[in-house]
């Protein structure tokens, strides 16, 4: 069999990111259908390497395709988001006992340029209706470098595909709370600081207690923005 060409390969995957930013941003929204003729306009591709993208996106969960029917952004639900966050605090936290046990200089260094870099920069955009994308950026970032120590590349690559599975509620729930607190009296900088804290003492307990509670502190706050919307698909 004739393996696809380079181009094409590269083609997908870059329609495959483009395509996943859209779906976490919202701006192609939960069980939206998805057109391929609308699709290439709005991304300027071939139907060949769209279609190829939006196959590989099915099996990442952000897209379903159906029988004879094409494919269509995957749904979202209060269920889903729980249990996709159960499993990252499984995964993450045990990659992060991991790293706190194998992790050297280079990946404390690592862990601690991270952090500083995401104190640095505005969690909101300056009109407060929305997440900052920079932040965004800085704060995946800093969850990469906790766990980048691990030795496991499988518990890296899972957790990165349930954190961006995660981002795309988060941002389904600030777009339905524009014009309100973002995180009432929450301190998300000095969770970060104390999990930081934590990794660098080597208290594996403690990281992975302090790494579950954040996780779970955010759920519950999109959950309790976003439920109106969704929690009943």
């Amino acid at each position: 069999m004739l393996s696809a060409p380079p181009s094409f390969r590269t083609a997908a995957s870059a329609l495959a990111n483009d395509i996943r930013a859209d779906i976490i941003s919202g701006h192609l929204p939960p069980g939206g259908r998805l057109r391929i003729k609308e699709l290439c306009e709005r991304y300027d591709s071939g139907a060949i390497p769209l279609r190829e993208a939006l196959s590989r996106l099915a099996t990442s969960g952000f897209v379903v395709a159906e029988d004879q029917r094409g494919f269509r952004v995957a749904d979202v639900s209060a269920a889903e988001l729980i249990d996709i966050t159960d499993t990252r605090i499984h995964v993450e936290c045990e990659a992060l006992r991991r790293a706190i046990a194998q992790g050297g200089l280079d990946w404390e260094e690592r862990l601690a340029g991270a952090h500083y870099r995401l104190g640095r920069v505005a969690m909101r955009l300056p009109d407060g209706a929305g997440l900052n994308p920079e932040w965004e950026q800085a704060h995946a970032a800093f969850h990469s470098a906790l766990i980048s120590g691990s030795g496991s590349n499988s518990l890296i690559a899972i957790a990165e595909l349930l954190r961006d599975q995660t981002a795309r509620y988060r941002h389904l729930s600030v777009a339905g709370a524009a014009g309100a607190a973002p995180e009432p009296g929450r301190d998300v900088a000095r969770e970060h600081r104390e999990l930081l804290d934590a990794t660098l003492a080597r208290d594996a307990a403690r990281a992975s207690d302090l790494l579950a509670g954040h996780l779970r502190r955010t759920t519950e706050l999109v959950l309790a923005h976003a439920s109106q919307q969704w929690g009943a698909r």
